[in-house]
């Protein structure tokens, strides 16, 4: 019972810690393009809305064909942008397109 309660206390602790160490990687949302447009050479690829019941944000993928690197950027109604994630390797899949005299 003890080894249940120390293993949930610490992974409950871990996940408590989690957004301060994201909230370094916020910021006003035309700094946070500038930066990966000037140090990155990122554009903006894709986005779309997230409706929650809370709020709605605005998800971005930034990328780069030069460096191959991408940055997944999520924009609160505030104008708060926050990095979700970034790698390298980007890879852009494009429309997918249906074979021809097929009809789905």
């Amino acid at each position: 019972m003890f080894k249940r309660l120390l293993a949930a206390s610490v992974i409950f602790g871990m996940a408590a810690t989690a957004p301060p160490a994201f909230a370094s990687t916020c910021g006003e949302r035309e700094d946070v393009i500038h930066q990966l447009e000037n140090q990155y050479s990122e554009t903006l690829t894709a986005g779309g809305l997230q409706t929650a019941p809370s709020n709605n944000s605005v998800v971005e993928i930034w990328s780069s064909e030069q460096t191959g690197t991408f940055t997944v950027l999520m924009t609160q109604a505030n104008g708060i942008s926050c990095i979700v994630a970034v790698g390298t390797d980007y890879f852009d899949i494009g429309p997918l397109k249906k074979p021809k005299g097929s009809d789905s």
